[in-house]
C-alpha cells in the first residue's frame, strides 16, 4: 500500500493507524500547492479532489477521505483494538464520533486557515468550535480515550487538534483534551509517524 500525505494535515491520522496496526506501507509526500508527489506524479491523477490523504492499494484501487481510510485499514486486521466489528452498536458509535470530528472539528477549523476571511467572521467560527471542544472535553471526563480505549477516533481527533496553535488556541483551556493529547503523543506509533513525516524531503 501507498499512503500519500502532506505534513501537518489530516493524513497523519491514517499514518498513525497504519503504524498501530503494523501494516506494511510506503509513505509518499505531496506538495499541497503544486500537487507534485515525491514519486513524480501529479497528485490530482491519484485523487481528483486534490487533497490528502489517499491510500493506494497494491491492486491500484484508491481510497480517499480519512474516516473511510482508517476504517478500511482497521478491517484488514480482524480483532484489533482500534475499531469494533462492523455491524455492532460499538462500531456505529465509532462512526458517529468520526463523523462529528470530520464535520465539527476538522470542518469547523478549516475557515480559520483562510487568510481571506475577516477576523470578525473567524471569531464566529472560533466560538462554534469552542462549543464543540467543550462537548468533547465533557465526554472525556473519567475516560482515557473517547470510546474507553485508544482507537480510530482518538487518532483523528489528535491530528486535527494539533492545528490549534496555528489559530492561537491553547488546548489547555480544555483540560481533558489536553491530557488526551499528551497520552496520544506518547504512543510509539504516533512518535514514529511524526518523525517519519518530518524526515521526508519537500517536493
Amino acid at each position: 500500500m501507498k499512503l500519500y500525505f502532506a505534513p501537518m494535515t489530516c493524513s497523519l491520522s491514517p499514518h498513525i493507524v497504519l503504524r498501530e496496526l503494523g501494516l506494511p506501507f510506503e509513505l509518499i509526500r505531496v506538495n499541497n500547492k503544486t500537487k507534485a508527489t515525491a514519486d513524480g506524479r501529479d497528485f490530482r491523477d491519484i485523487n481528483p479532489k486534490g487533497y490528502v490523504a489517499a491510500l493506494v492499494l497494491d491492486n491500484g484501487l484508491v481510497l480517499t477521505e480519512g474516516p473511510a481510510i482508517v476504517q478500511y485499514l482497521a478491517d484488514q486486521v480482524p480483532g484489533n483494538a482500534l475499531a469494533p466489528a462492523n455491524g455492532t452498536w460499538e462500531r456505529a458509535r465509532l462512526q458517529e464520533l468520526l463523523n462529528f470530528i470530520t464535520a465539527e472539528i476538522h470542518g469547523g477549523s478549516a475557515p480559520l486557515f483562510n487568510a481571506d476571511i475577516p477576523e470578525s467572521t473567524k471569531e464566529i467560527f472560533r466560538q462554534k468550535l469552542f462549543k464543540r471542544l467543550d462537548y468533547l472535553n465533557k465526554e472525556l471526563l473519567n475516560k482515557d480515550y473517547l470510546l474507553g480505549a485508544f482507537g480510530l477516533a482518538d487518532a483523528y481527533l489528535f491530528t486535527v487538534l494539533k492545528w490549534l496553535p496555528f489559530f492561537n488556541i491553547d488546548v489547555k483551556g480544555w483540560p481533558e483534551l489536553a491530557s488526551l493529547m499528551e497520552r496520544i503523543e506518547a504512543r510509539p506509533s504516533v512518535q514514529a509517524a511524526i518523525a517519519a513525516e518530518e524526515a521526508t524531503q519537500p517536493v
